[in-house]
């Protein structure tokens, strides 16, 4: 029995959630190894250069098309090798071209995007590690990548580990979201929330402005009345944010609220974007929808777009709820009024 006030530890609070449901209880053993992984991460992450060039190129890019860097190599196999001992079927990874197989009697599959943001490596930013958990499906081979091919709604559990100036567990098993720390000295992730909110009306913004002039006209819109600041439609300033890190931006959102936008624009490969539905965007999309947000290609919830292939695009915005809805509102705007309009007239927009 737990002491009622004793902080709850990840291990302890998965096997009271599972209890004698089979599938529940595969979970939990999924997400404790992924746990335990990430700690193993952490401490090399931690090293930084005293572990070696963690953050050189491999002169090579990973299936998602992005330069291939040292540790991102290390931390996939960890996490493969690690997930052997699972009950999971297969593995797919932003790193393999394909999935992976893994326990032919496993009930689940796992992806992940086994250290997200690694071009911060050398620059001592926050880099994470995003999973989702999700039922290995009936009359699939579970090692194709079409079993892959399959809703984000139907995800048994998602999470991101960052790895900053403490190291941070978020984790959605399907009620709430909920926030965990690790501690060093015991190894184990101890809860801190139970419960994470997106602050519904934080007046800041994450996009990357280097990418302005290749961008869509109704989102250059949105940007520039958000700029405008108390001059403009919204009546009030704003602060803009870019890490080049998703995790780390995600977890600024959680606690402090605001949105995230990585749209598709003009340039050659961008035209979806630059993240990957299955193992980014998906879990994202879960943890922020259960954590009372909303994760969006500017049109649909991410959480119901069927993927086609395993390494596929999606533009993504996330974080506030009624944020993403105005961000909506923008991307299905007509906009035929924008050049000789001035930018009060936009205020039904942004209200309705």
């Amino acid at each position: 029995m737990v002491e009622e006030n004793r902080p709850l530890d990840l291990a302890t609070r998965l096997d009271a959630w599972a209890g004698e449901d089979a599938t529940r209880g595969a979970v939990a053993t999924t997400v404790n190894v992924l746990a335990r992984t990430c700690a193993e991460i952490a401490a090399l992450v931690a090293a930084g250069p005293l572990a070696g060039s963690l953050g050189a190129s491999r002169g090579e890019e990973n299936a998602g098309g992005d330069a291939q860097k040292e540790l991102d190599v290390i931390c996939d196999n960890m996490i493969a090798e690690a997930l052997r001992g699972a009950p999971v079927a297969a593995l797919a990874s932003e790193e393999a071209d394909h999935a992976v197989a893994l326990d032919p009697e496993g009930t689940l599959l796992v992806a992940v995007d086994p250290l997200d943001g690694s071009s911060n490596i050398d620059t001592n930013v926050s880099v994470g590690t995003i999973f989702s958990i999700r039922p290995r499906p009936e009359g699939v081979d579970p090692a194709s990548d079409a079993a892959f091919m399959r809703p984000g709604r139907e995800q048994l559990a998602a999470g991101y580990v960052v790895y900053g100036p403490h190291v941070a567990l978020v984790l959605t098993v399907g009620e709430g979201t909920e926030l965990y720390v690790l501690d060093p000295e015991r190894r184990k992730f101890i809860r801190t929330d139970a419960a994470l909110a997106v602050p519904p009306q934080a007046r800041e913004f994450a996009i990357n402005m280097s990418n302005y002039r290749h961008w869509d006209d109704r989102i250059r819109t949105y940007v520039d009345d958000l700029v405008a600041g108390k001059d403009g439609p919204r009546g009030e300033d704003y602060n803009m944010r870019w890490i080049a890190s998703m995790v780390a931006e995600a977890h600024r959102i959680l606690v402090r609220g605001g949105v995230f936008l990585y749209p598709g624009d003009a340039r050659k490969g961008y035209a979806s974007g630059r993240i990957r539905l299955v193992y980014e965007a998906a879990p994202m999309g879960f943890i922020m929808e259960q954590a009372g947000g909303r994760a969006s290609d500017g049109k649909n919830s991410v959480l119901d777009l069927v993927p086609e292939k395993l390494h596929q695009r999606v533009p993504l915005v996330f974080g506030s709820r009624v944020k993403v809805d105005r961000v909506e509102r923008y991307l299905s705007a007509d906009l035929g009024w924008s050049d000789k309009s001035p930018l009060f007239s936009r205020r039904g927009l942004l209200t309705v």
